[in-house]
């Protein structure tokens, strides 16, 4: 169900191999002594190359295709490279200098990645100032289901997405349908998306025929309150095709392993870097304010919805009545060092201990009380999944805009939504991309912490 009407990728990519072999290759004969073996050693290089690409889909990016996405594939790429690159000296260029060998990977991984960043951005500029590159579509479902991706479309025009028509579905469905074929093969178009619950068995097998014997590129937009995960991965048992619901990268150890090292790096320099001098301060001042222990600690439901207890600062006034109402805004409990803890987010500090221990992670899902996770896990489906990794510090959500108080059901909705794609989409720089972005919220002050 793809169609290559419109695209430039069919260039692009051929274009991006080549100049990035050329780039392999001229490097090579400036820093390398060949010693007569420049076919071989030459070979090596972009056979080793191509491989590590075609593994990893370094060429792989789309009009869709997030910038955190292409930098995490390039770090990856490099890094095998890089092994590649001291395997095939080792055996084809001995006695070449170390400082020779870190200039060429140096050399040529600035230069393929100012390449790739530049066709990236590119087209990005064609499609948003000229309109070019554009992607022709129509949207078939009810507006409620489709408005979203409608507004989308509208408001970011670097993705290079035009549509033609909407379908509201406000008459009979399968005369809607004739007219969503008949319009789109009498102009041409790309693309159709359709809300997926909006129809029945027989009109999706429609759909779905007419995509194929068309031509064109058929996409379905999920029910938000059915289906969250679109991360589906075909595996093969043999010659059988089995359908996973999702894949966790997280999963995987050497992953595990990554993010665990990286928790106790930043967690060690949180804790002797700030909590270390920062902790007898706080203390005298919240002592001082109001009676009570200096940390406050509640239960939270972590991995595997194992409980545990999560640490903060105290910053409302200390009580022995064990029922906690979440915090509202202007809300009388909050002392007054507990209202710039809390604004500054600095009562969650004590946290980085949780990280230490291995109950939480630097980022990841914000974990709940124990009351409020059985409360949403029955508003909203497969609320759980989000509980398949360690809960965080900080995570996507938060950065965009969903923390703190839940006012609606549609904050939890769209909470979720940012927890799952973190969830299916975990990598170290995306992390460290939340850790900037949180940190940045901070400093400007985020109007939702109180």
């Amino acid at each position: 169900m793809r169609n290559k009407t419109g695209r430039y990728s069919g260039y692009i990519r051929p274009f991006s191999y080549v100049s990035d072999l050329l780039i392999l290759g001229c490097f090579a004969f400036y820093y390398f002594n060949f010693q007569n073996k420049e076919v071989p050693f030459c070979l090596l290089l972009s056979c080793s190359w191509i491989i590590i690409a075609t593994h990893l889909g370094f060429y792989e990016v789309y009009r869709y295709t997030k910038l955190i996405s292409i930098l995490n594939c390039a770090v990856k790429q490099f890094l095998l490279f890089t092994i590649s690159v001291l395997a095939i000296v080792y055996l084809y260029c001995e006695g070449t200098s170390q400082t020779a060998i870190f200039c060429y990977l140096g050399s040529v991984g600035l230069s393929i990645m100012a390449l790739k960043l530049f066709i990236y951005y590119f087209l990005k500029e064609i499609r948003l100032v000229y309109g070019g590159n554009l992607r022709r579509v129509i949207l078939i479902g009810s507006p409620q289901k489709v408005e979203s991706l409608k507004t989308f479309f509208t408001e970011n025009l670097e993705y290079g997405y035009k549509v033609y028509r909407f379908f509201p579905l406000e008459k009979d469905i399968e005369e809607e349908l004739n007219e969503a074929f008949s319009f789109m093969t009498e102009y041409n178009l790309d693309e159709l998306y359709c809300a997926m619950s909006d129809f029945n068995e027989s009109q999706l097998e429609r759909l779905i025929d007419f995509a194929n014997n068309n031509f064109k590129t058929l996409k379905f937009i999920p029910d938000e309150k059915q289906i969250f995960s679109g991360n589906y991965v075909f595996q093969y048992y043999g010659y059988l095709p089995i359908i996973a619901l999702r894949e966790i990268p997280l999963d995987e150890k050497n992953n595990k392993i990554i993010k665990r090292f990286f928790d106790i790096i930043f967690s060690l320099a949180i804790i002797l870097g700030i909590l270390s001098w920062l902790t007898p301060v706080l203390a005298i001042l919240i002592k001082l304010e109001s009676k009570g222990p200096v940390f406050y600690k509640h239960k939270r439901n972590g991995l595997s919805n194992e409980v545990f207890d999560c640490y903060k600062f105290r910053s409302m006034k200390f009580s022995l009545d064990e029922k906690y109402d979440p915090v509202s805004k202007n809300d009388y409990r909050v002392t007054k060092i507990g209202k710039f803890l809390r604004k500054t987010s600095i009562d969650e500090l004590p946290q980085f201990y949780n990280v230490l221990k291995g109950d939480m992670s630097v980022v990841g899902p914000r974990p709940h009380m124990l009351s409020y996770t059985e409360q949403y896990a029955l508003k909203v489906n497969n609320f759980m999944i989000r509980h398949f990794i360690k809960p965080g510090i900080t995570g996507l959500a938060q950065t965009r805009g969903y923390r703190g108080e839940i006012e609606q059901d549609s904050d939890i909705i769209n909470r979720f939504k940012y927890d799952i794609f973190y969830i299916e989409k975990w990598s170290l720089l995306l992390d460290i991309k939340i850790i900037f972005i949180t940190i940045y919220n901070t400093l400007k002050g985020d109007e939702k912490a109180y």
